[in-house]
């Protein structure tokens, strides 16, 4: 081969791999918690590049999830969303775990404002409402955030009069549904009375068969899922961290 057809090669084996880098998608990170006056701009689910910069205005706070950790971004000023975090791969593990209730201590871990927040992303917390997102309907477990005395918890559905108590013995804070006895369904609706509240928390169930092993592609699973407690509590867990 001459030098000529050596060199019109390696430009074209130059170009291809320069349009494929090109080509290819950039990193993106994905917004589980914003508020202030520029929180419209950065609703969660958002996905931003890692290329790119956002500006903030005062009073504002992003959390943001990637591939280069979690992100909390605070106050005026013009941020690259790129730059890397703090990993959470640690508390992300522990936060994801399907860990047996039985083996869970009790007590609960509590964010800054000193709210108690379950220790695990699976648990149903027995005081909030909303779509909850469980790796198993056989193997459901509720948990509270008040453990300073026995409580009876009482599950059950509009329009049907059957329902199921559970009772949280002295310090537990965790109880399984015993599955022979209420047989928890997809979609379905159910109450939640006895937790506290000034009314009944509302409940249903959406299970999620392949489970994320990362912050970011589980706060794209919960997203899309609609459930919104959970992403609460992994953006504050993890935003606690990051912090």
């Amino acid at each position: 081969m001459s030098l000529a057809k050596i060199l019109k090669s390696s430009a074209l084996i130059a170009f291809g791999a320069g349009a494929f880098a090109l080509a290819a998608p950039a990193a993106a990170g994905t917004v589980v918690k914003s508020s202030g006056p520029s929180a419209k701009s950065f609703p969660v689910g958002k996905k931003l590049k890692d290329t790119s910069r956002i500006t903030l205005k005062a009073g504002d706070t992003v959390t943001i999830l990637g591939s280069g950790g979690t992100r909390v971004l605070k106050g005026a000023g013009t941020y690259r969303v790129g730059a890397r975090g703090k990993s959470t791969r640690a508390r992300f593990a522990n936060l994801a775990g399907n860990r047996s209730a039985n083996r869970v201590r009790t007590g609960a871990a509590r964010a800054g404002s000193g709210e108690a927040l379950s220790p695990n992303l699976w648990y149903v917390d027995v005081t909030k409402s909303g779509k909850m997102c469980v790796t198993d309907l056989a193997n459901v477990t509720l948990w509270r955030p008040v453990v300073e005395k026995d409580q009876t918890i009482v599950l059950g559905q509009p329009n049907n009069e059957f329902t199921y108590q559970i009772t949280f013995d002295g310090q537990a804070n965790t109880r399984r549904v015993d599955n022979t006895r209420l047989a928890l369904q997809e979609g379905a609706e159910y109450t939640i009375n006895g937790a506290g509240g000034e009314k009944p928390a509302t409940v249903s169930f959406v299970v999620v068969e392949n489970t994320p092993n990362n912050a970011e592609t589980m706060a794209d699973t919960l997203i899309a899922q609609g459930c919104a407690v959970q992403l609460d509590l992994l953006s504050r867990k993890l935003e606690s961290e990051a912090s």
